[in-house]
């Protein structure tokens, strides 16, 4: 059982991690941490570009992120658009305004990795990158049997 806990711990930990360096950015750009997460999500992510994506993908709440959306339109920094398709669903995309911040988050997240992956050879990278995988496969499996019991 404890190593079931060190496993989650430990990813909290890395997502704990990753919130306070950007925190560096929320103070830079008068942010808030859940803003942050919104902008360097939609710049690491172009394809996943709808708040219920952020919501799933992050699991922050829905309210959360509406708000904080709106608050990013607000600034000129996201912009909303209608889908073509289906109007229900609406597309985030970020500014140009917000060029400026998405390069700090782009070094940001080089430090990240730098920090998380300390010591670790270029195999040792692509072997955990390789479980990783793995594991994610795995979990969303397990997730997908779960949701149709």
């Amino acid at each position: 059982m404890k190593r079931i806990t060190d496993y989650l711990v430990n990813n909290r930990r890395v997502m704990k991690l990753h919130e306070n360096m950007l925190k560096d950015i929320c103070e830079e750009y008068e942010l808030t941490l859940t803003e942050a997460i919104i902008i360097s999500f939609l710049h690491n992510n172009p394809q996943k570009d709808t708040a219920a994506d952020i919501v799933e993908l992050r699991m922050l709440s829905k309210g959360i992120v509406s708000q904080s959306v709106e608050s990013l339109i607000q600034r000129s920094l996201l912009q909303r658009e209608q889908d073509a398709m289906d109007r229900r669903k609406i597309h985030l995309t970020l500014m140009p305004s917000a060029q400026i911040i998405t390069e700090s988050i782009e070094q940001i997240q080089k430090k990240f990795y730098e920090e998380i992956f300390a010591g670790f050879s270029e195999e040792d990278k692509a072997l955990f990158s390789q479980i990783h995988n793995r594991i994610s496969e795995n979990v969303k499996a397990a997730m997908n049997r779960r949701a149709k019991q």
